[in-house]
């Protein structure tokens, strides 16, 4: 075999040497994700640079590129606090967050990537313990799951303000308690609706009688107006208007006898 030329060696360590420079003086940062750049021979990371947009760039071949997720990110958590009577109850939520854009060399300089361990998780633990504290089992059963879901977030909402991450939700997946408590909770609900129940049938069935009464009373009220109205020279009058007409009828065939002095007469069929 023919050795190389003297010439060709060289070039083939720049070629190798030009190949090894292109591949660490560029980075293509994906979609969704931005990366802080830590120059080596300039302090690390400066927070003040902005950070690497998604895209292809060129650095420095002794620079390096830390890329970060910035699209929303959810956490699931699942731990055990106590409510306000030292009962022992399990909460499942989750949170979704992301670090803010503009931080981002903050947030590796002073947190690091594992920022979620650090200060997120942490944060929502403390939270959750702290307002859970505040509330009876039955409440977090039942009608107070929206209002503490909330408080939570708040809370960690404020512990993380200045931490260089954007906290969007927590959501309060879960509330689990013992299994006694939880069956004598059940109990309790289920007789408070029959008690309310039974008083909605009550007031119900009061209101219908009051009905009766008032219509009663009017009924009555009219008849005694009608009754009063009523003159012998009325009622005469309108039992010859009867009589007449049923004289009239043309299925009747008539034989009138004055039955008084006064009364009306007999109308007899044939």
């Amino acid at each position: 075999m023919e050795r190389l030329p003297k010439i060709g060696i060289p070039i083939i360590i720049a070629l190798v040497l030009g190949v090894i420079f292109v591949a660490k003086s560029t980075i293509t940062i994906d979609s969704g994700k931005a990366g802080v750049l830590y120059e080596t021979f300039s302090g690390g990371v400066s927070s003040e640079n902005p950070p690497l947009d998604e895209g292809f760039h060129f650095i420095a071949p002794w620079n390096n590129v830390i890329v970060y997720e910035v699209r929303q990110q959810e956490v699931f958590e699942k731990m055990q606090v106590l409510s306000s009577n030292g009962l022992e109850i399990e909460l499942e939520a989750s949170a979704w967050y992301k670090p803010k854009y503009e931080n981002l060399g903050a947030l590796h300089k002073e947190k690091g990537k594992d920022y979620l361990q650090r200060i997120i998780q942490p944060a929502i633990r403390s939270a959750a313990r702290s307002v859970v504290g505040r509330y009876t089992p039955e409440q977090l059963y039942s009608s107070k799951r929206d209002a503490i879901q909330q408080e939570i977030f708040d809370e960690t909402k404020k512990i993380v303000s200045n931490q260089y991450v954007d906290l969007e939700q927590i959501l309060v997946r879960d509330v689990t308690l013992p299994t006694t408590i939880k069956d004598a909770i059940e109990r309790k609900l289920k007789q408070e609706q029959e008690s309310l129940e039974y008083e909605f049938r009550l007031t119900k069935a009061a209101k219908e009688a009051q009905r009766q009464r008032i219509d009663a009373e009017g009924k009555a009220e009219a008849n005694k107006i009608l009754s009063a109205s009523l003159t012998d020279k009325i009622l005469q009058e309108k039992g010859i208007e009867a009589t007449l007409l049923l004289a009239q009828s043309p299925n009747a065939k008539v034989v009138v006898i004055g039955s008084s002095k006064d009364g009306l007469p007999i109308i007899l069929g044939k």
